[in-house]
């Protein structure tokens, strides 16, 4: 039976002096990774961790969380990965909703922890260092003195391996149970569709309670690379990481390799990497561009949390050919796209993205009406609206939700921003519907100006007239002074901006 935990215990037995994490000034070996995560195996097994038990994860990238995965894995337990940028009551949400029983925590995010802990009903509470406070354990202690011994697996399979709450763009966030399988079947598909070498150095700098990132982790081990990892973004650090360790390809987002151009000395600094993956939005054909005149094929790519990362990619033998497309389907994966009665729709008609395949979850978590309404026959129904070339090249035309009915037209924000993104002025552009009394909804553009640009809402819509259906160009126009809200992936946060501009009058 497969478990993930075994992938690490494996490579340490083929490689154990192979150098496996580096993490700043900390470089362990695979047999070195392996050891600490058992010792973190056992430390957890002595208070009471068992196969099935979740086990809330708060902690920013580092060697623990690497740790825990892979032994938590072993013993069989669920990990929740925690985003460490939401709120306690949206923590304490999350804890409750998977049945946390026991919140691994670091130092440094101690606030929201004290007030989880005073209104949670988590059990127990774990420093990864030093607690700081008498009712958590320290991680640190209890490793010092476990085992670090294989210990005996429990679980695999399509027994659950993570929770992973979805990044609530569109609404409450629902726990996607990825198993054992998925994991290893997500991996599969990665490792088969794009060019991983053993011992190749990947960077991972997106946080690992993101699905794309823990993948990275898992390919890692799974293919025999050495994992870089830094514990949160910064655009000079993760530059001269990439010089310093010699990177060869990791996982980012459109904004990141946009701000990592801007740091001097960029050119020498990325001359070992051979190719980068990028998610969440478009790429811009003037960054593949760039990135491609210093020999770096940048390939976009789509997926989701509940297909455990992959679904389609963009290679980059037709990068600039497709640009705005996210390619065709990973290896071991099937797409289509279909109209609201399920029926396959015709070349370059939007409908809606379905994707199947051994790496899509099986259900939501405490959810049954969710699990019916997005997965059947097999196939997850992303909520996504797409559209197939000829060719059978995916591009996404916006989220189902997001989508715009204005007087009977359907107008998909993701288009019209698309088109403010061509504004010599504009650095950032957004589009959400707003009430109207006369076509029901129509659409507003929220746009951040570049430095040094005076824009003004009659200019932005000046701007569209002739490049879009008159129905699709704002009625109105937010310049907002601060960037756009995302999340850590990269995406816009739509309900952000709604809560905040959706409103009838701006």
């Amino acid at each position: 039976m497969i478990n993930i935990g075994q992938f690490l215990a494996r490579r340490a037995e083929r490689a154990p002096d192979q150098e496996g994490l580096v993490f700043g000034s900390t470089r362990l070996t695979y047999g070195e990774l392996n050891r600490e995560a058992n010792r973190v195996a056992h430390a957890l097994a002595g208070l009471g961790v068992k196969k099935g038990d979740r086990v809330g994860i708060l902690l920013m990238n580092s060697p623990r969380f690497c740790q825990l995965y892979f032994g938590l894995a072993k013993l069989g337990a669920v990990l929740v990965t925690l985003n460490w940028r939401l709120a306690p009551p949206e923590l304490e949400w999350i804890c409750a909703n998977a049945g946390v029983t026991l919140l691994v925590f670091e130092r440094e995010l101690l606030g929201a922890v004290e007030a989880l802990h005073s209104r949670s009903a988590v059990q127990r509470y774990v420093a990864a260092d030093e607690p700081g406070v008498p009712w958590a354990a320290s991680l640190d202690g209890l490793a010092a003195a476990a085992s670090d011994r294989e210990p005996a697996l429990a679980g695999g399979g399509d027994d659950p391996l993570l929770i992973m709450y979805t990044s609530g763009t569109t609404g409450r966030p629902k726990g996607a149970v990825i198993t054992h399988a998925n994991v290893f079947w997500g991996s599969v598909t990665v490792l088969l569709t794009l060019d991983f070498r053993v011992r190749d150095r990947v960077l991972i700098v997106m946080p690992l309670y993101h699905i794309g990132a823990l993948d990275y982790l898992t390919m890692c081990v799974h293919r025999g690379c050495t994992a870089i990892l830094m514990r949160a973004f910064e655009p000079r650090a993760m530059l001269e990481t990439i010089r310093a360790e010699r990177v060869d390809t990791f996982l980012a987002v459109a904004a990141m390799l946009q701000a990592l151009r801007e740091v001097p000395g960029f050119e020498e600094a990325v001359s070992s990497v051979r190719w980068l993956l990028c998610g969440a939005a478009p790429v811009p054909v003037p960054l593949i561009e760039a990135y491609a005149r210093h020999g770096i094929t940048i390939q976009q790519s789509y997926g989701l949390t509940e297909t455990t990362g992959p679904a389609a990619v963009l290679g980059p033998e037709r990068a600039i050919e497709k640009a705005g497309s996210t390619g065709t389907a990973f290896f071991h994966t099937e797409i289509r796209v279909v109209d609201d009665a399920g029926r396959d729709v015709p070349p370059r008609q939007v409908g809606e993205v379905l994707v199947r395949g051994a790496h899509v979850i099986r259900e939501y978590w405490r959810d049954p009406e969710g699990t019916a309404q997005a997965i059947r026959d097999g196939w997850l129904h992303t909520g996504d609206l797409a559209w197939l070339d000829d060719e059978g090249f995916l591009s996404i035309a916006d989220r189902k939700k997001d989508m715009i009915v204005s007087g009977g037209e359907n107008i998909y924000p993701a288009e019209v921003e698309s088109v403010l993104s061509g504004h010599p002025g504009i650095a950032e552009a957004a589009v959400i519907g707003v009430p109207d009394e006369r076509w029901g909804e129509v659409p507003r553009a929220i746009v951040v100006p570049k430095p040094g640009a005076a824009l003004t809402g009659e200019e932005v819509v000046a701007f569209c007239q002739g490049k879009l259906a008159r129905y699709k160009i704002p009625k109105s126009v937010v310049v907002s002074p601060a960037p756009l809200p995302r999340n850590p992936t990269g995406k816009i946060l739509k309900r952000v901006l709604r809560d905040t501009h959706g409103h009838k009058e701006s």
